[in-house]
């Protein structure tokens, strides 16, 4: 599939004009993969990932991704430099790269975070507690917050948590089936709440300081919100993941202004299955 051609559809920002689209690393769920996409549409690389939710570029180009089974890190050249495998019948849904250079994994099943050293090793355990006994429903994407603490997105409990290095609840704050629970810098929490069809962002009193409604952006109806990522300049970029009766039918990716503008797009069913997570890595300093 090298070298096909993604649709990326411009759409006109405020002021009229057109923004530039990205290039972008997208964990397609549907078809078990990693693309990376440029900003031209062309697909420049690819990657086996079965079970894939997570995605991420790393400073030189190497991809970090969870697969159902683990995680791994992959060089251009496709070999292994890095790799994690969970016991049966654990999933690994969640992986983060972490500023010492181990990698944060969300387990589910046993239910913990692991932070992950570069010899593969477990330095350090979070155990984790949920009402939802089906491993597969426990809880989707995990991120350590600049201050250290943890948010994990409790899909079964329809909850997103805050916990410290000992599990400890610290805060909690209600969302439909959410997929993430992004910490941004000034204390807020960005959230795509899966089947509850809302992006929102929480302030530390939990207020809403800004969110997207199921049908707030014309022809992208919010189906199952799942990966998101802040961008520097304040932009959402966004995964609409087409599963539960949708696929093929609307955009899977879009870019969207603080005033709910829509920017760009992406709606490739052919070449694109469901899109789980999306990293637009021109700036390394995007959360998501």
């Amino acid at each position: 599939m090298n070298g096909a051609r993604i649709a990326i559809v411009l759409a006109l920002a405020a002021g009229g004009r057109a923004a530039a689209p990205r290039a972008f690393l997208c964990a397609d769920y549907g078809r078990g993969r990693v693309v990376e996409v440029s900003a031209d549409g062309t697909v420049a690389w690819e990657h086996p990932a079965p079970g894939v939710l997570d995605v991420w570029r790393r400073p030189g180009g190497n991809v970090l991704f969870n697969t159902r089974g683990g995680a791994k890190e992959v060089t251009r050249e496709k070999k292994v430099v890095w790799e994690y495998a969970a016991a049966p019948p654990n999933e690994v849904v969640s992986c983060q790269p972490l500023p010492d250079g181990r990698v944060l994994l969300g387990e589910c099943g046993s239910c913990r975070l692991l932070e992950v050293d570069r010899d593969g090793k477990i330095a350090r355990e979070i155990r984790l507690s949920t009402t939802e006994k089906k491993a597969h429903y426990q809880f989707r994407i995990c991120r350590k917050s600049p201050a250290g603490t943890y948010w994990v997105a409790f899909y079964g409990e329809s909850v997103v948590r805050e916990v410290d290095a000992g599990g400890r609840v610290l805060r909690q704050l209600p969302a439909t089936n959410p997929f993430c629970a992004i910490p941004l810098p000034d204390g807020n929490v960005l959230i795509g709440s899966g089947q509850g069809h809302r992006l929102f962002e929480v302030d530390r009193e939990g207020k809403v300081a800004w969110q997207v409604g199921e049908n707030d952006l014309p022809g992208n109806p919010l189906r199952f919100v799942a990966g998101v990522q802040r961008l520097p300049d304040g932009n959402t970029v966004v995964c609409n993941w087409g599963g539960f009766g949708h696929e093929g039918k609307q955009p899977q990716i879009f870019e969207v202004t603080r005033d709910r503008k829509v920017v760009w797009e992406v709606f490739e069913k052919e070449k694109l299955g469901t899109v789980a997570a999306v990293h637009c890595f021109e700036a390394e300093d995007c959360l998501r």
